[in-house]
Order: C-alpha cells, then sequence, then structure tokens
C-alpha cells in the first residue's frame, strides 16, 4: 500500500504549502467569517458557533488568497472579504446537503441538523447565504456579484440535478460530469477567478484561472467519491461508505455498472433501488470495485483534469505562488489496489 501513504503525503505537503503561503490572511478571513455570522437570534449564534467549531480544510478561501496574491493584488482587504465570502457560500451548501442527504456526521462531528432539526439547518444555510449576498455588495464589483450569484444558483442546479438521478444506477458518465461541475467545480472556479478580478488581469489571465478552479474541483471531487470506496484511506473527514448507504451514484458505481456482468447489473439496479443498503452489501459491493480495478480507472479519469489545471497556469510567470498552485493539481493518481 506504499502508494496510498505517497498520496496523502504529497495531498499534505501541497495543501500545507499553499496555507503556509497566505497564513496570515487567513487569520483575517477567519475573524470576518467570525464577524459576519454574529446574530442577536440565539438559535442562529449557537449553530454558527458550532459550525466555527468543526473547522475545516478551507481550500476555497485559501484559493481566493492564493489566486489573488498570483495575479499581484496587494492592496486593500478585498482578497480578505471575497475568501471570507466564497466559504461561507460553501457551509451554505454543505448544510443544504446534509439534510437532503439525511447526514449524521461531518468533520467527525455531529451535524447540524442532527443537533438541531432540518428546518433549522435549511434557515440557517439561508443565513449564511444572505450575509454572503451583503458582502458582494459590500465589496462593490458588479462582475464579482454577478460571478458569485451566478456560481450560487449553479450549485442549486447542481444538487437539484443530483436529486433527479438519485438512485439512476446507469447514469451517463456525462450526467455525473454534469452534476459535480455544478455542485463542486463552479465554486472552485469562482473562488479563483475572483483573484484575477481584484488584480484588474486581462480576460485570458481570469479565462485561464477559472479552468484551472474548474478542473481542480473536478479532480477533487472525482477524488473523494473513490475514496469513498477505499477503506484503507480516510483523507477528507468522511465516514467511509457514506455515498453507498446514502443510495448515491458516483463514478465507482457508475464504472462498476458499466463493466460487470449482466447478474451483476441486476444485483446492482436492486442495490440501489431499496431505501436502505447494510454493511454485508457494502463488503459485496467493494469485492467487484476491487475485481474490476475501478478505483484505478476513476483515478486515470482524475488524472486528465490534473493535467488540463495545470497546463492552464502556463501563461503566469514562474515563481513561488505559481508553483504552489500547480503543486495542488500534482498528486499520484496511480493505485495498485
Amino acid at each position: 500500500m506504499g502508494s496510498v501513504v505517497q498520496l496523502k503525503k504529497t495531498i499534505n505537503n501541497s495543501y500545507s504549502d499553499l496555507l503556509k503561503s497566505v497564513e496570515d490572511k487567513l487569520i483575517l478571513v477567519n475573524e470576518k467569517i467570525s464577524s459576519k455570522l454574529t446574530s442577536k437570534v440565539d438559535l442562529i449564534q449557537n449553530m454558527t458557533d458550532y459550525h466555527l467549531d468543526t473547522g475545516g480544510k478551507k481550500l476555497r478561501a485559501l484559493l481566493t488568497l492564493s489566486s489573488s496574491k498570483l495575479c499581484g493584488y496587494s492592496k486593500g482587504g478585498r482578497d480578505i472579504n471575497l475568501a471570507a465570502c466564497v466559504e461561507l457560500i460553501h457551509a451554505a451548501t454543505l448544510m443544504h446537503d446534509d439534510v437532503i442527504d439525511n447526514a449524521l456526521v461531518r468533520r467527525n462531528k455531529k451535524t447540524l441538523n442532527t443537533i438541531w432539526g432540518n428546518k433549522s439547518s435549511i434557515l440557517v444555510g439561508d443565513y449564511l447565504l444572505s450575509r454572503c449576498f451583503e458582502m458582494m455588495v459590500e465589496d462593490g464589483s458588479l462582475e464579482i456579484l454577478k460571478l458569485l450569484s451566478s456560481t450560487s444558483s449553479e450549485i442549486a442546479q447542481g444538487e437539484v440535478l443530483q436529486l433527479q438521478h438519485h438512485g439512476e444506477i446507469d447514469m451517463l458518465e456525462e450526467t455525473y460530469l454534469k452534476i459535480i461541475s455544478l455542485k463542486t467545480a463552479a465554486l472552485f472556479s469562482a473562488s479563483t477567478k475572483v483573484g484575477a478580478i481584484l488584480a484588474n488581469r486581462d480576460n485570458k489571465y481570469k479565462e485561464a484561472l477559472e479552468f484551472y478552479g474548474k478542473n481542480l474541483g473536478l479532480t477533487f471531487q472525482i477524488a473523494d467519491d473513490a475514496l469513498d470506496y477505499n477503506s484503507e484511506l480516510k483523507l477528507f473527514g468522511k465516514k467511509i461508505g457514506n455515498d453507498f448507504y446514502e443510495g448515491k451514484i458516483t463514478l465507482p458505481i457508475i464504472l462498476l455498472y458499466q463493466k460487470c456482468s449482466g447478474e451483476e447489473k441486476k444485483y446492482l439496479k436492486n442495490l440501489f433501488e431499496k431505501q436502505n443498503r447494510d454493511e454485508n452489501e457494502f463488503k459485496n459491493t467493494l469485492e467487484k470495485i476491487k475485481k474490476y480495478k475501478i478505483i484505478n480507472e476513476c483515478y486515470i479519469k482524475a488524472e486528465y483534469f490534473i493535467n488540463l489545471a495545470s497546463n492552464s497556469l502556463s501563461i503566469f510567470e514562474e515563481n513561488q505562488d505559481k508553483n504552489i498552485l500547480k503543486n495542488l493539481t500534482s498528486f499520484s493518481l496511480e493505485r495498485n489496489f
């Protein structure tokens, strides 16, 4: 399992380098988020305090700060304000996600909906989004307001599209990519494009960072979905098998259904039509995934998007900030299981 250890090291190192490069500003982002979530309504305050305590990597905020730095933005605190904004959009979508998925745990802590119920979680998610729009307006850029508001719309459409295809075992790979493009990659893309907008860079730089973020987001989601079917690896704070138990059709299941025999197809179809799935069924599915080397195929597909993301940065001059973003795409995705 040497390749697994290597992957974990590479991810941790690339994230650590990103964090160190903008660490001072991330402290200000966290302060901004905390101040924006202050409320006179006790329930909102309690729930947002709890959410802040759960932590998280703040990857999207880091991407906004790093892309701003890459593009030469240095005057003022707009990057801090907008990094906080994209992080709050992400947080709001997680709150809504957990309600839709009936999720019990996130980042090894009980979800808000488990403690306070679905109604409160949805409304507090909406509260976060309303705060985001306040911050967009405060920034004063119509271009950024248009970008982040349309991104919020795309995320919602991705959620609905995933719901529309829930349990659809013969889902097209194209449909899956469309869902994760909207749900995940859209916010990655906006997070990085913001940097070029803040620095008033030409359209080619905006488009390059937009393309970089989109393909980085696709890579992360494919990796996340694949890791959910690997009991040896727990990198993303998710309990292994969550997608399976929730009946989500992700890339490993799509590829497995394409490759397996007629009898196995029938078994999978019946499995995902059921309301609930048990541990033995998960174990059986994992055996089939190993049999057909599905995880390896997932990472081959992810590698395609990694290369697109990395190549899109070629128009920027060679410097440490560029290398940090480039290294974030460069983890080894080859598998031997």
